[in-house]
């Protein structure tokens, strides 16, 4: 944990220090201009801004959270791409504006005073907002390429501190730092940090598939090195240099290094002579002498200060990290192969708790590789698509039990290795009990009969539908239009096999460039649309047979279509994500006022896929499926609560504000305890 926690030490201490120098200007120059009473403008932007980086880093996790392996992977290294050209644009602009800031941002509040207090909140809200969201993103980064939260958590939190904490001393004048200095040597720093992370980043990228170059390595020391050790972990945490690294790796960490350092130190040498020939107060803070810097004459010890702040953090954790024997639990380099005497090779009986072994492929093919209870398939650990002659880490926590490997190569059969008995454990470590394609193939065959079923009744609502229209009897049509709607809505988990057709029957006139006259929009919202707009039933004839067509076009190639049976627990959440999206921000209504009716439909076909699921859910989390049972009835209650007793709907944008946000925050609690369904009934093949 602790040598993840100093690269974010550092960020937080320089974007703390950054940010707070900015707001004591602010603040000192209201003081000195006796406009106290407009400091709570400053104090404004600021919380907004902090706001603000504080839900950009929410964005970024939630992100990657719903994204699959490969894609988190493309996603994690082009961002880190980008933390380390903001890191990078960062250490020269403060190497450069340090000794202006001051003057740079009085300039700015004075001209904010004379044009509102609208303008300096956004002053201080800019101000600082760019120091957020560096430090939300470079976090982020650092935070993904150690794995774990914490360390770098607590890293920058104690940076952040310090940074207040020099802030207040500088403001106060009880504190001297010479603050060139500091911003030039931690930016030295900070380059060397940020050329490890343009490496994992770009390794995450070569992962992702977007560039090639994944199994050209420059070097290979997992079989010679713990990687866990040590010495191994730290240099790992603070540089991000890894046992094993590929040639395009290396290469862009050696020439960042070199081209950015080399500049960085030109830019350093350039400024020294201008600062000798004309002293002056020093780097970022001088607000009519509110905040004291020491001057440019040299003193042997005026570096002493950021010097220690920045080493005695590394060096603590350094020590804790060596007296800890490094990564706890760590294990040695296991061999994943096709060949069932090599599957699981260097595997010893582990200590129970938190493992990270070091999954090398010496065979010949992609593996997948999984560690397992033999007797009952349990998984506690997984690694898709390993490479040949690459080596990843695969962490687990272990209780008691046997334990086993599982090596299954792309295109081969799945291969065990012997198992072994772990003793002295909890018994309360959770394991995945795997699902196999013949597991969903019951639950597929039973939403395939129920679909096939809701089709048939829904040409015949849609017939009737059309026979209303070419009786002219559109008040008719009016009250029929709902109820075929509703049986296709309620059809929702069959959407991804219904492909080009659902677009046909029930798509959109969002993003056609004539809008509802589009010839292209077409299906039930047309009609929709032209039965509560006044269009006549010759107008409507065309758009309702099209309808009609299309659902009998449906009816024929829906058996024909194939359904990908691991598609089927992703529906559980994509409905209801759906609705949450169209239906309750009524941006689907095309005048009937039934977005409600179809929430409540797309409702009916959620609870569908869980009843032909429950079996699977409640063999692995019976807790999980109680909590997803009760927030289905809630939402159902709050929808029924929008039927009127002469069967109409209360339109979405009549309800009542309270009543709205209720059923908004219903719905989105329910997405969110079924989120964890389709990870649960993945297929996975060590089933």
């Amino acid at each position: 944990m602790w040598d993840d926690a100093f690269p974010s030490f550092l960020i937080g201490l320089r974007e703390g220090l950054e940010a707070g120098l900015i707001v004591s200007i602010l603040v000192a120059t209201l003081v000195r201009s006796g406009q106290k009473g407009r400091l709570p403008q400053v104090w404004t932007g600021v919380l907004a801004a902090i706001a603000l980086a504080l839900s950009f880093g929410a964005v970024l996790t939630f992100t990657a959270a719903n994204l699959s392996g490969t894609a988190q992977e493309a996603f994690g290294g082009a961002l880190s791409l980008i933390a380390v050209a903001f890191v990078t644009a960062m250490v020269f602009w403060m190497r450069k504006s340090a000794r202006n800031l001051s003057t740079q941002i009085r300039e700015k509040v004075t001209a904010a005073l004379g044009m509102g207090a609208g303008m300096l909140v956004v002053t201080s809200f800019l101000a600082v907002g760019r120091e957020g969201l560096e430090t939300s993103l470079f976090l982020w980064t650092t935070a993904r390429s150690a794995g774990e939260a914490t360390g770098p958590a607590i890293g920058a939190g104690i940076g952040l501190v310090l940074a207040a904490g020099l802030c207040w001393g500088l403001y106060r004048r009880v504190l001297k730092i010479n603050l060139t200095r500091f911003f030039t040597y931690t930016g030295m720093v900070l380059i060397v940090i940020a050329a490890g992370v343009l490496s994992y980043g770009l390794r995450d990228l070569q992962e992702g598939g977007v560039l090639p170059g994944g199994h050209a390595y420059a070097f290979d020391l997992s079989g010679t090195l713990d990687a866990g050790s040590w010495y191994a972990t730290l240099v790992q945490g603070v540089f991000n240099i890894t046992v094993t690294m590929t040639w395009l790796q290396v290469v862009a960490y050696a020439v960042y290094l070199a081209v950015v350092m080399t500049f960085f130190v030109r830019g350093v040498r350039a400024a020294a002579p201008k600062a000798e020939a004309k002293p002056e107060p020093e780097a970022a803070v001088e607000a009519a002498a509110e905040i004291k810097t020491v001057d440019a004459t040299p003193t042997r010890n005026r570096w002493l200060l950021p010097a220690a702040l920045v080493t005695v953090p590394a060096v603590a954790a350094g020590v804790v990290i060596a007296a800890s024997g490094g990564k706890p639990a760590a294990a040695a380099t296991v061999t994943v192969s096709d060949d069932k005497t090599q599957c699981g090779k260097g595997f010893t009986t582990p200590q129970p708790g938190r493992q990270t072994f070091q999954m090398h492929n010496a065979g010949s093919k992609t593996s997948e590789v999984y560690l397992v209870n033999p007797a009952t398939n349990a998984v506690y650990g997984e690694i898709e698509g390993l490479a040949p002659g690459t080596t990843r880490p695969l962490t687990a926590t272990i209780g008691s039990g046997d334990l086993a490997w599982r090596c299954v190569p792309t295109g081969g059969d799945a291969v065990t290795s012997a198992a072994v008995h772990v003793t002295g454990g909890g018994q309360d470590v959770k394991a995945v009990l795997p699902v196999s394609e013949d597991d969903l193939k019951g639950p597929l065959d039973q939403y395939k009969a129920y679909v096939n079923s809701g089709l048939a009744d829904l040409l015949t609502l849609t017939q009737k539908l059309q026979s209303d229209v070419h009786g002219g009897n559109l008040d008719a049509a009016r009250a029929d239009w709902p109820t075929a709607h509703l049986k296709y809505s309620s059809l929702g988990a069959a959407y991804g096999t219904f492909a080009d057709l659902d677009k046909k029957i029930n798509g959109r006139a969002d993003g056609l460039p004539d809008g509802v006259n589009d010839k292209d929009f077409t299906g039930f919202h047309r009609v929709e649309y032209g039965l509560w707009h006044n269009q006549s039933a010759a107008d409507l004839t065309p758009a309702v047979d099209q309808l009609t067509g299309d659902v009998a076009a449906l009816i024929k190639a829906f058996p024909t279509q194939d359904f990908d049976p691991g598609d089927l627990p992703l529906r559980t959440h994509e409905i209801l994500e759906n609705t949450l999206q169209f239906e309750l921000t009524g941006d689907t209504d095309e005048g009937s006022g039934t977005n409600l009716a179809t929430a409540e439909a797309n409702a009916a076909g959620t609870r569908e896929l869980l009843t032909v699921l429950q079996p699977l859910i409640q063999a692995r989390s019976p807790q999980l499926l109680d909590t997803v049972n009760a927030g289905m009835k809630r939402v159902g209650d709050l929808l029924a609560a929008a039927h009127r007793p002469d069967g109409s709907w209360t339109p979405v944008q009549q309800l009542d504000q309270p009543t709205r946000m209720q059923l908004n925050g219903a719905t989105g609690q329910l997405l969110e305890d079924l989120a964890p369904i389709p990870d649960l009934l993945e297929i996975r093949k060590s089933a």
